[in-house]
């Protein structure tokens, strides 16, 4: 196979976990569902931004593991990184330059999500960098529609979706 051919392979991710935060300093708010607004971002989140490039977070489950291990505590809860979706099965680096479905919504990959300050007071000395290379990504809202805790992450139709 050819490094092409073997980019066009994926497994489907999951959502575990939806967050939002209404404005830039408050916590976040655990959610079932959220609607995905078409290039604006997630319905109630302070990130919504017409025509930005971080309209919606993401960070891998699988990411906060790692995160504990380098903090030194059992648990990292997805709350503390403030991110607004937490999905598991998929890594999110290889979703670069594609559009993606997350449910009912179609995203399209427009960057990594780098820490900021705020990750050395949410998980403490060393937090900041600890997330450096496990942030997640930033996406836009090509489509809107609902997202769901246990909806599918799948690239969409149009780049090549195998899954």
């Amino acid at each position: 196979m050819t490094l092409t051919e073997l980019q066009r392979n994926y497994r489907p991710g999951t959502v575990e976990t939806i967050l939002v935060r209404t404005s830039r300093i408050v916590a976040p708010i655990l959610l079932d569902n959220v609607n995905a607004i078409s290039d604006i971002g997630l319905e109630g989140d302070h990130y919504q931004n017409t025509g930005g490039n971080r309209q919606v977070t993401l960070i891998q489950a699988e990411h906060l593991e790692v995160l504990a291990s380098m903090l030194g505590v059992d648990k990292v809860a997805p709350e503390l990184v403030r991110r607004n979706l937490v999905v598991k099965g998929i890594n999110l680096l290889s979703l670069k330059g594609k559009k993606f479905k997350v449910g009912g919504a179609v995203l399209e990959y427009s960057g990594e999500c780098h820490p900021c300050s705020r990750m050395e007071k949410n998980l403490g000395t060393g937090g900041y960098n600890a997330m450096r290379g496990h942030g997640g990504i930033t996406a836009k809202v090509i489509a809107g529609g609902v997202i769901r805790v246990g909806d599918s992450v799948v690239i969409s139709e149009g780049d090549n979706d195998v899954a």
